[in-house]
């Protein structure tokens, strides 16, 4: 592959040696500034540049102006919003969703010498406009002069500086980065970037359920949702525009236009962002902590919802289950040995032609649905149902959807490149741009909730048909969007049918975590599919998100994707991570019930047990959830922002305020753990440790887990064994402390709780 010699242009996704109309225009020195409206208004020229690896300025165009409008927010968050001359500055936005803590800050301006210094009433700085110009004192003598670029610092919260990269270059005009630039092809604003500053010891998380190390810097990412098929790969169901800073900032980039984002990767001194769409609009968010910061994104985008308590039960799936009477016979099995289990899930084998999604039961296969899930529910176990958001070429329901616009139609023979809809003939997107088509699709739920469902399952929704014409946008701006409309819908309609807000989501965008809940995708059932699950977990729960879960022990098998065994101590191993995962879910493409395991099915038991036991806890800790910026299932940074040690850790996390997990992912059942700052207490042995060091070669037996509390913690843990959540009162809940075993008369904290279930 020909490779050009700065990266700048491999950034901005052109190649100066092809004979195209595209042309870069750079942001030079402001010329301008007033306040207007309680916004500061920052006139910016832009300059055309050569097509050439030196990007000089092209001196036989004029240059260009845009305005940099920058608007001050409580919760220390500065929006920097730049529309090109074709977009407004708005908060109509399906992302947005402000909290009533966010509210507008006025700002002025006093001008100095040389600059202009940027204040909110209160007189705290908030931004600086440097006019002198370094480069230009340097290039006077020299010919030609660079332009200038714009040299502003930003202080959101009035302390942390978050400042453009201005010069990020070699020497002009060899440039790595730029602070504001746009690149035009034949004739129109096409797509534009933003660059800040990086430190060279600075660290990055969040940007999505991102399957890699803890620390992002050094790898640019594509935001651009598709099929992650797996969980060890670049691709991801869940982009999320907007990452946290080890400098305690974080940045939301306000759009849904595929984008790319370089984290200290192009070039290590820049934080760069391109964006297909002309428009830059970016919220800086400072703060103390990851979850305040966190707290910040979300007064922006939204707050999760509290999902029921039967939802932190035990989900049983598989792919999939055919008939009533298989469901019933596994349900009643499940009931007679005593394994707890609040849902029952089906997956693609409930229609009359599996896969073939039409929102109606096989006749044959079901029956009665409506008896058949109303004696589910007596026996308490609720019914979730796989669907997705496209209409087959043979669904009952193709007319309709065609007659009536509720699928986008093609504007040309849909080609595929074998990975959004080769396997399933789909015939269209449903188009959720489009009020009567959202009512449609609601209605086609509305149906099966009426008739006992619990839950949906919102499969898919990565991808959408992009040769189709949307009644409300481009498909270039929704097929990231497109998760966010597509989990509304069935949230909304689950809420207003059942009373509980819920669905079991897949993909993601800014602005979902509203609509919980989100499981992690099609992983692995291998070591390296748990540990990537994890990874996974861990960043989305530092890009806003609060529940999150993953397929018990993984979803296909290796190398046979339907037919290879899962290992028994795998099998253990995941239950053990979905124990302590915000909700736990098996599934796969194979039998997933404890007895197809009996080898390790006692062992199993003992764990769902322990599940319901810890239910108060696992519900005080939603709750806290639903209105802070934590997740359930935490990074070690969350606690430990200042230990260095930590923004490196992705195999071991929180799980809540009071408990250190450390998953084994291996065969030899043995690890290294790292114990933060604190005392912690062994939640099998009772053994007391301080924090601060590192446990090597820790030989863990396969009914155990390296799992520890906070020393002196007071636990909530319900008192009864139950076969569901529908048996439970919560009222009856008891605090369990945290001690050393012998320590008050008790043993490990384990021991306790066993204890008291066993009486």
């Amino acid at each position: 592959m020909k490779q050009t010699n700065y990266h700048l242009f491999d950034f901005l996704d052109f190649d100066i040696d092809l004979k195209t109309d595209e042309a870069l225009w750079k942001s030079c020195r402001p010329t301008t500034i007033q306040a207007k409206g309680g916004d500061i208004h920052i006139t910016i020229p832009y300059q055309k540049q050569l097509l050439s690896n030196d990007m000089a300025a092209d001196t036989t165009a004029s240059r260009e102006e845009s305005v940099l409008i920058l608007r001050q927010y409580t919760q220390g968050v500065l929006r920097v919003f730049t529309g090109l001359g074709a977009y407004e500055l708005s908060d109509d936005s399906d992302m947005l969703q402000f909290d009533p803590s966010i509210r507008k800050m006025p700002l002025h301006v006093v001008e100095g010498d040389g600059e202009w210094l940027i204040l909110d009433e209160s007189n705290t700085r908030r931004a600086l406009v440097n006019l002198k110009s370094p480069v230009l004192d340097y290039w006077s003598d020299l010919l030609p002069a660079p332009q200038e670029a714009p040299d502003i610092t930003f202080w959101p919260d009035g302390k942390k500086a978050i400042r453009l990269s201005a010069y990020d270059h070699f020497s002009p005009p060899r440039y790595d980065a730029l602070p504001l630039a746009y690149v035009v092809k034949e004739g129109n604003k096409e797509r534009a970037t933003l660059s800040f500053e990086v430190q060279p010891d600075e660290a990055f998380v969040g940007t999505g359920e991102r399957f890699y190390k803890m620390d992002l810097s050094g790898h640019t990412f594509q935001l651009k949702n598709q099929d992650g098929q797996g969980v060890n790969n670049r691709r991801a169901y869940k982009n999320i525009p907007f990452f946290i800073s080890s400098r305690m900032y974080g940045v939301f980039y306000h759009t849904s236009a595929h984008s790319k984002l370089s984290l200290a990767d192009h070039s290590t001194r820049s934080v760069q962002f391109l964006s297909d769409q002309p428009m830059l609009d970016a919220f800086l968010i400072a703060g103390d902590t990851p979850e305040s910061i966190l707290k910040g994104y979300r007064s922006l985008t939204g707050f999760p919802s509290m999902p029921p308590l039967w939802s932190f039960g035990v989900w049983m799936s598989r792919m999939t289950y055919f008939s009533a009477d298989e469901v019933t016979e596994i349900c009643n099995r499940m009931r007679r040995e005593k394994y707890p289990c609040d849902v029952i899930h089906l997956d693609t084998g409930w229609f009359k032609t599996d896969w073939l999604c039409e929102w109606k039961f096989n006749e044959e296969r079901f029956p009665d649905p409506k008896g058949f899930i109303h004696q589910l529910k007596a026996d308490g176990y609720r019914v979730s149902l796989w669907q997705l958001p496209y209409v087959a070429e043979d669904a009952e329901q193709i007319n309709e959807a065609r007659e009536n616009n509720y699928i986008a139609p093609l504007t040309k023979v849909q080609q595929t490149d074998g990975s959004n809809f080769s396997a399933l003939d789909y015939a269209g997107t449903i188009d959720l741009t489009y009020p009567p088509a959202v009512e449609w699709y609601k209605g086609l739920l509305k149906n099966l909730l009426d008739m006992g469902v619990a839950c949906i399952k919102t499969d898919f929704g990565e991808n959408i048909h992009m040769d189709a014409k949307y009644h409300g946008m481009s498909p270039a701006l929704l097929n990231n969007l497109y998760a966010l409309l597509y989990q509304k819908a069935a949230y909304e309609i689950t809420k207003d049918v059942t009373g509980d807000g819920i669905v079991w989501a897949r993909a993601g965008w800014a602005g979902c975590q509203r609509y919980p809940l989100h499981w992690g995708g099609d992983s692995a059932a291998t070591w390296d599919g748990l540990a990537g699950s994890l990874k996974g977990g861990l960043h989305f729960g530092l890009s806003g998100f609060a529940f999150w879960s993953h397929d018990v022990p993984g979803f296909h098998s290796l190398p046979n994707f339907m037919n290879s065994p899962v290992a028994d101590d795998l099998y253990v191993r995941w239950t053990q991570f979905g124990v302590f995962s915000s909700h736990i879910r098996y599934h796969g493409t194979s039998k997933r019930e404890p007895w197809c395991y009996p080898a390790v099915a006692d062992i199993v038991k003992k764990w769902w047990n322990l599940r319901y036991a810890l239910l108060p806890y696992i519900m005080a800790q939603s709750e806290a959830a639903t209105r802070s910026g934590y997740p359930l299932l935490r990074a070690l940074i969350f606690h430990h922002v200042d230990d260095k040690l930590c923004w490196h850790i992705d195999d071991e996390y929180y799980f809540g305020d009071d408990f250190l997990v450390a998953p084994v992912m291996n065969s030899e059942g043995c690890r290294d753990i790292y114990l933060p700052e604190g005392k912690w207490v062994h939640f099998f042995t009772g053994e007391v440790y301080e924090g601060g060091q590192w446990l090597k070669n820790v030989t863990v037996p396969l009914d155990e887990m390296p799992v520890y509390v906070r020393y002196g913690a007071e636990i909530p843990m319900y008192p009864e064994v139950v076969q569901c959540t529908d048996e439970m009162d919560l009222k009856k809940q008891r605090l369990t402390p945290a001690l050393s075993k012998g320590e008050g008369g008790g043993g490990s904290l384990y021991d306790t709780i066993m204890s008291i279930l066993n009486k």
